[in-house]
């Protein structure tokens, strides 16, 4: 009897073959799975997570709690805060309009927001506001922001006249510096052009056509189901996160969504039913500091330290959230993390982690958070106990414990808070010593000092901020305030 095309030797290899590769894939969603419990297990990471290559979705899953006080836990359909992961859909609307003719790139924003300010309006266009180089200070980098305007709600034109105009920090297109003052003011165009709210634009013209229908402009008093509640890690546990109010962060950061909601946009990205070719482009160019039209587009280095994968991507930092969407566009693979806890949470580093385990690299494994263990010292003793433990352990055991900056930063500002400023200033100082050329732990320093009332150390903590690192607008205006000579 004749066979057919394929004879029995063939298809047993290929059986073979199928079988192996199907192995791999569920090797490869294991290591992730591992590594993402393990985030969870140290607190690093708390909400949903999931992975795609060109083929399909590898890991759909929640990891801890949608709500840490009824015990809820997260799952694929939890719907989280993105902050400024919104960026990226604000700058394609503004496309959109690109396209239709209603906006162009160079045009300056006093052509569509007549009552901006001449003098400095004139000078700036709409492709300043999306890459970032416009030179206006950005609202969120005002030391009052959270204390004094955070929880208040304002019109968007009143908003823009009070804190989206300011004096120019440098010359338009001269210099990167992120800044959500930027976009502010592009869904103030958006909706001046439409005549409609960039809430309603945002629902029209993308999230009806990709079916995205867990994703919107948050709103706290609506009753949304499956909201996750927004927590805070100190270095004693989960706090609630703060009140903010959602028309503030407004084009810049206010969307809600799911995995499953940006998987679909991450998908409709790799094709023209979002932008056409020539648009998309644009979006994804980069300008200065690698950053597009709501982008970064610079390369994301793997756990191994050296292996560098051709990314695009763009991280969400809001009170209570933080979020984490990370593209390959060349293989369609997608890493989007999603967590209901701000401030303490990696996710950054388990995109990357998960990157790696796509790309054949051993994943970095998260590490304890000396934060925890110097607060811990501190609730028994003095500072300077609290440094010996730091020592202690660093000595002994320096793979098990993550010993970032940002580790007894935490620990000081969280002393602040509880008005113990002293045991903050050697918290703070100690961490100088540690990372002398990190521009931010001088920062920090100043600030404690100031609220110590102790000037002359503020400045002089404030200047070698400054000098490490020349963007730190919030150093230059407290510089500026506090050197100012005295009214007679």
């Amino acid at each position: 009897m004749k066979r057919g095309w394929m004879d029995v030797g063939v298809v047993a290899g290929l059986a073979l073959l199928l079988a192996v590769s199907s192995a791999g894939a569920a090797s490869r969603k294991d290591s992730i799975d591992r590594l993402a419990a393990k985030y969870t297990e140290l607190k690093q990471f708390n909400g949903a997570l999931l992975v795609a290559d060109e083929k399909g979705i590898i890991l759909k899953k929640g990891y801890g709690q949608a709500n840490f006080e009824w015990q809820i836990p997260v799952t694929p359909d939890t719907k989280f805060r993105i902050g400024s992961v919104t960026k990226q859909f604000t700058a394609v609307l503004i496309l959109k309009l690109v396209e239709e003719g209603k906006v162009g790139l160079e045009d300056p924003i006093t052509k569509h927001l007549p009552d901006y300010r001449k003098d400095t309006g004139a000078r700036i266009t709409v492709t300043h506001l999306l890459n970032h180089t416009s030179g206006i200070p950005s609202y969120t980098s005002r030391p009052d922001f959270g204390e004094k305007v955070s929880r208040n709600p304002y019109k968007v034109a009143d908003f823009v006249k009070q804190f989206a105009s300011g004096d120019l920090e440098f010359e338009p297109g001269s210099k990167y510096e992120y800044n959500n003052s930027g976009y502010f003011l592009l869904g103030a165009i958006i909706e001046k052009v439409t005549g409609k709210t960039y809430a309603q634009v945002l629902r029209e013209r993308i999230f009806e056509p990709l079916g995205m229908k867990n994703t919107g402009y948050d709103v706290s008093e609506t009753l949304l189901a499956k909201r996750a509640s927004g927590y805070e890690r100190n270095p004693d546990g989960f706090v609630n996160a703060a009140y903010l109010d959602m028309g503030l962060p407004y084009a810049a950061g206010s969307m809600y969504s799911t995995v499953e909601d940006l998987y679909l946009w991450d998908r409709a990205l790799h094709g023209d039913k979002v932008l056409p070719a020539a648009l998309k482009q644009k979006m994804f160019t980069p300008g200065l500091g690698d950053y597009g039209f709501g982008w970064n587009l610079e390369p994301t280095q793997l756990d191994d330290g050296k292996t560098k994968v051709a990314t695009t991507s763009h991280g969400g930092g809001i009170n209570g959230f933080s979020a984490f969407l990370m593209r390959v566009p060349e293989k369609k693979e997608v890493v989007i993390v999603l967590s209901n806890v701000g401030r303490g949470v990696r996710a950054r580093s388990l995109a990357a982690g998960v990157l790696s385990v796509l790309h054949g690299v051993t994943p970095q494994t998260p590490l304890k958070p000396i934060g925890e263990v110097v607060w811990e010292s501190l609730s028994k003793g003095t500072a300077t106990d609290a440094i010996t433990q730091y020592k202690a352990v660093k000595a002994k055991k320096p793979t098990e414990y993550f010993f970032g900056a940002g580790e007894l930063n935490s620990v000081g500002y969280r002393l602040m808070q509880g008005g113990r400023l002293p045991e903050a200033i050697e918290i703070f100082k100690f961490n100088v010593e540690l990372f002398p050329q990190d521009g931010n732990v001088h920062d920090s320093l100043g600030e404690a000092y100031l609220a110590h009332g102790d000037k002359v150390q503020a400045v002089t903590s404030y200047r070698r901020s400054l000098e490490l690192d020349p963007t730190n607008t919030n150093a230059e205006k407290v510089l500026k305030q506090l050197e100012q000579p005295a009214a007679k």
